[in-house]
Parts: structure tokens; C-alpha cells; sequence
């Protein structure tokens, strides 16, 4: 059965402020969905929301995820369902190996379904995250290392995409992946995400600025955020057009938006 992220009119408020104002959007598995716009246009705000920040308010419309209610799920049941968010700061996490946190984070999982779950054996687990790590091109010396400590940004965002193998989530947002990569780093990045596409299905939704991340992870579908609504949906080119003529013609087909 192939799981759905389903959105309808969502509307988001922090604080007092509403950011998003009616977002429609359905993502499915397998697919991968880019979602652009310019700074303050409610991009960020999304991933948040769907990922469980208490932050962050929504005041009407529904988000459906695999025929359940996600606003009536935890944060870490949207996690456990199958749902992934990739952080565009990844934290770092003094004292703790990454080694140790994917074996808590798999040990979480299967003691939630189970309470008599003794979890993975070590011996399971170090075979489990080297055929990993192998998969994604990641060197094994990162397993002993503190979660993110020290490492760089491509560094982190290669062990985001580590942690999303791990899970092997139905869907995962990636906000600003990109951010901070240069060329090399992105390529491996945008590699491993593909790669867990091919392997689990996985669908994406891709929170993005920049064309450049979709020359690697191809989107079957692009859509263009501003003030806080979808103002365009098409496919490929529609990124193109982005990166050749920038927003202006958007905000002079959708110069209403800026005033609402």
C-alpha cells in the first residue's frame, strides 16, 4: 500500500502572526515533490509544522498521513508512521556516537511496537550500519564520531542522509538540504537521497531555493510558495523558468498575495 502526506488548506500561525494561509498539496510515495519560493514565504514553517513543533500553530485545515490525522499523532509517532524531517541546522550532540544514537533511535522504534522488544544486538547492529554506510559511500570511522561535532556541513547533511536510510521513512522533507554544500558535497548527498528512493520508495518533499539540487534529485513535481500559499504547480520546468526570470513575474502575476 503506498502512503500519502495529503494537505488541505492548512493554515499555520506562530504567535499571533499567520504565516501559512491555505496550503493543498499531496505527495505520495515514491514521488518527489520540490517546493520553492523566496525567503519568509512559509517554506520552513511547512516542515515544521508537519514535523510536530510545538512552536508552531495550525489554526484550520487537515494533514493526512497514511489515512491518519498527523495533528493527532506525536512527534515521534509521525516518526515511527513513516514521515522524516532532514533539518536545514542538523544539532550536534556532544558525548553520544553516532553509532550509539542510531542504535537508540532503531531500539526506540521497536520497543514502542513491542515493550518486550530487547532490541537489536550489537553484533545486528554494527553488521545493519555498515551495509548502510556502505550504500550511501560513507566512510565507517563516522560511526565512532560524536553525532555532528566538528563535522562539516556536507558532513552532517551526508548523516542526515544516514539517519533517513536507518528509518527508512515513506516520506521525508528536506529542508534546504542544499544549504552550505558546495558542488561535490551536494552531488553525494542528492546521491544517497536518490539511492533511497530506488531502495524503500521513499517520497520527498524537497524544500529548496535553488535549481541546483534539482539537476541531482529529480522532482516529478515543482511547486512555488509566496506569502504563505502555493501560487504555481507544474513539473521540471517550471524550476527552470524560476532560475532564468527570479520571482518578479511572479509577483506581478500574484501581486494581490503580497498585500494579503
Amino acid at each position: 500500500m503506498t502512503t500519502a502526506l495529503e494537505i488541505k488548506n492548512l493554515h499555520v500561525n506562530i504567535g499571533d502572526q499567520p504565516i501559512l494561509k491555505g496550503i493543498d498539496l499531496l505527495v505520495k510515495q515514491g514521488e518527489v515533490h520540490a517546493l520553492m519560493g523566496p525567503n519568509g514565504s512559509g517554506k520552513s514553517t511547512l516542515a515544521y509544522t508537519l514535523a510536530g513543533h510545538p512552536a508552531y500553530e495550525a489554526t484550520a485545515g487537515q494533514v493526512i498521513f497514511g489515512g491518519e490525522d498527523l495533528f493527532e499523532m506525536e512527534a515521534d509517532e509521525r516518526s515511527r508512521a513513516g514521515l522524516f524531517l532532514a533539518f536545514q541546522y542538523p544539532a550536534s550532540v556532544p558525548g553520544v556516537t553516532l553509532a550509539k544514537f542510531l542504535r537508540q533511535t532503531i531500539n526506540s522504534r521497536r520497543q514502542a511496537e513491542d515493550p518486550e522488544d530487547k532490541g537489536i544486538s550489537i553484533p545486528q547492529f554494527r553488521r545493519f550500519l555498515k551495509e548502510k554506510m556502505d550504500m550511501l559511500g560513507i566512510d565507517h570511522k563516522f560511526a565512532g564520531r560524536y553525532l555532528n561535532e566538528g563535522f562539516s556541513g556536507g558532513e552532517k547533511k551526508r548523516v542526515e542522509i544516514l539517519q533517513m536510510a536507518t528509518v527508512e521513512p515513506k516520506i521525508a522533507i528536506m529542508d534546504e538540504t542544499d544549504s552550505g554544500l558546495d558542488i561535490d558535497a551536494l552531488r553525494v548527498v542528492s546521491e544517497g537521497a536518490n539511492r533511497l528512493r530506488e531502495e524503500f520508495n521513499m517520497g520527498a518533499l524537497v524544500i529548496t531555493h535553488y535549481q541546483r539540487i534539482l539537476n541531482y534529485i529529480k522532482p516529478d513535481y515543482v511547486h512555488i510558495m509566496m506569502n504563505g500559499r502555493i501560487v504555481e504547480s507544474g513539473g521540471p520546468d517550471l524550476a527552470l523558468k524560476l532560475e532564468e526570470k527570479g520571482y518578479d513575474w511572479l509577483r506581478e502575476k500574484h501581486g494581490e498575495l503580497e498585500e494579503a
